[in-house]
Order: structure tokens, then sequence, then C-alpha cells
């Protein structure tokens, strides 16, 4: 993981990651509702509910359970996707032209090839350093960390 020489050091969070599996598997695994449900959550949690649609102006909306069943949705709009390479999504929409009552970040997903591998990163810019600040200690590395893995793992076997 890296965190040099970010534009806003006191708004953003990065991981980056080496996926063992070629980037058009890692996209597929990010396309498809039912392989993002096996990955989206570190476990112990899961995903039960997910809505995703890939274009600028789609919807990503997911509900997250945990063991003692409750339970995180969250919403957003994509803003930009190249195919097998980039996605760009943020909650300040819930849905289009919807904003949302308090936004929290924007993400920015980037794959890389890496000699048959994916070089993964996952950039997120929140709308405050109080935000930012506040997902650092809600476990952004290791729980980001884990479900990047995870997301290797469903790669991989497709």
């Amino acid at each position: 993981m890296s965190t040099n020489k970010l534009p806003n050091p006191d708004r953003e969070l990065v991981i980056t990651r080496v996926i063992d599996a070629p980037r058009a598997k890692v996209f597929k695994a990010w396309s498809d509702p039912a392989l993002l449900k096996r990955w989206w959550a570190p476990r112990p949690w899961t995903t039960p509910i997910c809505e995703i649609d890939l274009v600028p102006g789609g919807i990503l909306k997911t509900t997250m359970r945990g063991p003692d069943k409750e339970e995180h949705s969250a919403s957003g709009v994509v803003l930009a996707v190249e195919q097998q390479r980039r996605i760009v999504w943020t909650d300040a929409y819930i849905s289009p032209w919807v904003p949302s009552e308090k936004p929290f970040m924007t993400v920015e997903i980037t794959m890389d090839d890496a000699d048959g591998k994916t070089l993964y990163t996952a950039r997120v810019v929140h709308w405050s350093p109080e935000d930012r600040e506040r997902h650092e200690k809600m476990g952004f590395h290791d729980g980001w960390g884990q479900c990047i893995a995870q997301l290797g793992e469903v790669a991989a076997t497709l």
C-alpha cells in the first residue's frame, strides 16, 4: 500500500494490491452483481443485496450484513467506466440526480496489467478531512485489503 504523493493527502486514502488474476477476470468480478456479492464485504460479513450498472450515470447499491444481522446499506452513482481498466463512483448521489444527505466519498478503482496479474488500486477521496480520518479509524486498510483479497479469490475462479 502506498499513500505517497496524494493530491489531497488530508482527504484521501489509497490501497494498492497485486491480484493473481488478469484484468478481464477482475473486472468481471466487479461488474457481475452475483460475483460482487461474493467479495464485497469483509468476512464474516455478507452482501445479500447488490445492484450495479457500470455505465456513467448507473447505480451501485449494496447492503452488507454482519454476523449479528446488523446491516449497512450504501448507494451511489457511477461517474466513469473504462472497460477492464477503471471504475469511478460517488455517494454524493443516491441515484442519478438525487443528492445524498451526507456525501462521504468518491472512489476510483484502477486495474493495470502486471505480468498476467492485475495491479489494483482503490483511491478514495473524502468530502472532508474528518470523513477521511473516520474512514481510516473504521478500518479502511484492513477492511478494503480483505475485500481485495476476496476479489482476487473470486476472480481466480473465473
